[in-house]
């Protein structure tokens, strides 16, 4: 690794933060990022902008007026002027030193599109448990990239290559938020980019309490059917259809959810290359999984 300093990291590493009525936790969250800060707004009604440019005068704030979702990013994300962009939510941040030790890994590793890093939650800090599903990825090591190869990542602990990123569309209006990472990761390594999982980089999350635990069910179950329409064979979407069908109140309301989005997703639909359907479904085959010859 380099010894470059930590002013040379900011020159590197912009952090775009997304947030919509999370006044409170960008209080808490906006004081520990380093390097430049971006914060995009989801249309709040709780006075955030204003507030956070009388009280960090050096965050760059955008205002988009209106709810864009997981696509707030992609505004961040065309505004940075670094090759990197570091991802946070209104209650995550990185851990000091994280971004520049990012840097110098994506530095090092022109294939890599993707840094997913650790995740450790609460103040007790716990590793989330997809540390561990990271980590332990059936698909190995690739010698040209820090750490297991992944198909998937949580945007709030993740560094992006700016380039690539925003060639794959970033993040899209159909799954618009909650679980939106996966297209867009099967969508890098499509196009020969890589992701990897490097536990050294950590992040905090502290998940705020404005949650709403049955909405994201429900999110995830409409989510990951819409994934699906997009990218994978009919197959794989008629099993996560008869599932979601069978899923109780839960699984029923996601379906009839992604129902509404079915034309935006068909209008959009364009199945994998085998190498990344065929790792896609390693990874759903779960631990102990042998990946195929390459």
């Amino acid at each position: 690794m380099s010894t470059l300093t930590r002013d040379d990291a900011a020159r590197r590493v912009t952090v775009v933060v997304a947030s919509r009525d999370r006044r409170r936790d960008l209080e808490r969250s906006l004081p520990r990022h380093e390097g430049p800060v971006i914060l995009v707004d989801n249309g709040s009604a709780d006075g955030s902008p204003a507030f956070v440019r009388r009280r960090f005068p050096h965050v760059r704030v955008i205002e988009l007026g209106r709810n864009l979702g997981a696509q707030a990013r992609n505004v961040g994300v065309r505004h940075a002027d670094t090759p990197y962009v570091a991802f946070a939510d209104d209650d995550s941040w990185w851990a000091p030193g994280a971004l520049e030790l990012a840097a110098d890994l994506l530095d090092a590793c022109p294939r890599l599109a993707v840094l997913a890093g650790r995740m450790l939650v609460g103040p007790e800090e716990r590793p989330d448990p997809i540390c561990a599903d990271m980590a332990g990825s059936p698909l190995g090591t690739d010698p040209d990239l820090p750490g297991p190869s992944v198909l998937g990542f949580m945007a709030c602990g993740a560094v992006v290559r700016r380039e690539p990123y925003l060639a794959a569309g970033g993040f899209d209006d159909v799954v618009f938020f909650y679980g939106e990472e996966e297209r867009l990761a099967v969508d890098l390594a499509a196009a020969g980019w890589g992701l990897a999982y490097a536990e050294e980089v950590a992040a905090h999350h502290h998940p705020s309490p404005a949650r709403d635990p049955h909405g994201r069910r429900v999110l995830a179950v409409r989510n990951a059917l819409l994934t699906a329409v997009l990218r994978r064979p009919w197959p794989v979407v008629a099993r996560q259809a008869l599932a979601a069908a069978r899923g109780g109140p839960v699984g029923r309301e996601g379906l009839w959810h992604a129902a509404r989005r079915l034309p935006r997703a068909l209008a959009r639909r364009r199945t994998l290359p085998p190498a990344v359907e065929a790792a896609r479904r390693l990874l759903e085959a779960g631990p102990g999984a042998v990946p195929a010859t390459r």
